[in-house]
């Protein structure tokens, strides 16, 4: 199988892979000459990488970061980014990222599976294939040349990307969440969040400047949200590689829609289990597939919804702030819903260390108020009769 490395991508600088089998992997078109006549070549898992030399990149960061021209559907990811942001050096970072998940989902759609792991090639390396999209994502955020500070789930330390700390970012990513279940052809996704200059503790999720997942499924697409654009957005990759704005979601509503996580917290959580028991007496519709990617994008996708991870005395807390549930919390409040961790919305958690982790729901307005007072009693978003299960 042929397999070759881009990063010339109208911005991005990432190396992509393209099959003769696969034309959804084909290179995007060129950024412009002048520009690309700046690019020297490299390597990458000895391969050809052109790289743009980090002397002649400049930070552009200006107050006024309201969208310049309004983003359409049918934008490319280039189009939407440059009319929604000035900072160049957050546009090459969505951008390198947006390759990074290209190649992710080529990978994990042509991984070998067997016994307890699925894998793929990384140069001349067999790695698993969450270790795989590990070392791509960082790769990514190198050569984006504006990212200071990295770490992963994998890699829970801070890692020196060699981008400045004043107009660049610090980002934290869960590389493949739902790598258990590649074997069985399941939904998975990758997860991340940008938070301005050089600090990954110390500060909440509603300081991140962009987050975004990336969903590897029977489509493949980019769902971002930016601090000061309205709204969640949806990237299609096209066959040609594009990645094409197809949907921008504002608006959370109600519905009879839910995804229960860690149903055995309901054993010796009472609360928990009268939540469970509210829904399906409701007839609500169980839509769960033990991949929070999925199960957090049907939200917004769908624009309803409720999806839940709670904890109990003898299950505890799972999911990680910074990696997983920060970014997400991003996403859905952007989409004009909301979130929870029983007490407060996630976003305004302190982030107190890399592994620090919690329960969580996210979803519509009635449904985190639902959440809330069944567990706590009393909900933040509303004062006066309770709902649903809590009455």
């Amino acid at each position: 199988m042929e397999t070759s490395i881009t990063c010339c991508s109208r911005g991005a600088f990432l190396p992509n892979v393209t099959s003769q089998h696969s034309t959804a992997m084909m290179p995007p078109p060129s950024i412009s000459p002048s520009f690309c006549k700046s690019l020297k070549l490299s390597s990458l898992f000895g391969e050809p990488l052109r790289v743009v030399p980090k002397s002649s990149l400049k930070a552009s960061r200006t107050k006024n970061t309201s969208a310049i021209t309004r983003c359409e559907i049918g934008d490319s990811l280039e189009e939407f980014l440059t009319k929604s942001t000035p900072d160049k050096g957050l546009i090459r970072l969505m951008m390198c990222m947006g390759e990074a998940l290209r190649t992710i989902a080529f990978k994990v759609r042509t991984a070998s599976c067997g016994g307890t792991a699925c894998i793929n090639s990384f140069g001349d390396e067999q790695l698993a294939v969450d270790m795989l999209a590990n070392n791509l994502l960082f790769q990514a955020l190198t050569y984006s040349h504006f990212c200071k500070y990295a770490c992963s789930e994998e890699v829970p330390e801070l890692q020196d990307m060699g981008g400045p700390v004043e107009g660049g970012f610090s980002v934290a990513f869960d590389p493949l969440d739902g790598s258990s279940i590649v074997d069985t052809n399941f939904t998975v996704g990758t997860i991340f969040g940008v938070w301005p200059g050089d600090k990954l503790t110390g500060v909440t999720g509603r300081d991140q400047v962009a987050a975004a997942m990336g969903i590897f499924g029977p489509r493949t697409t980019y769902v971002l949200a930016l601090k000061d654009v309205p709204g969640t957005h949806e990237f299609l990759l096209l066959d040609e590689g594009k990645w094409q704005h197809v949907k921008e979601t504002t608006e959370i509503g109600e519905g009879k829609l839910f995804s229960p996580g860690n149903l055995r917290a309901t054993f010796d959580n009472p609360n928990y289990s009268k939540l469970i028991e509210y829904y399906v007496k409701e007839k609500y519709t169980l839509r769960y597939t033990g991949g929070m990617v999925p199960d957090v994008n049907q939200i917004i996708v769908k624009e309803k919804g409720v999806f839940t991870n709670v904890i109990s005395p003898s299950s505890k807390a799972k999911l990680r702030l910074l990696f997983e549930v920060a970014p997400l919390g991003f996403l859905v409040e952007k989409a004009g819903g909301y979130s929870s961790d029983g007490t407060q919305s996630v976003l305004d958690k302190v982030i107190n260390n890399l592994d620090e982790r919690t329960q969580v729901a996210y979803g519509s307005k009635n449904e985190i108020v639902r959440f809330e007072e069944t567990l706590y009693g009393s909900s933040r978003l509303r004062a006066g009769v309770p709902v649903g299960a809590a009455a």
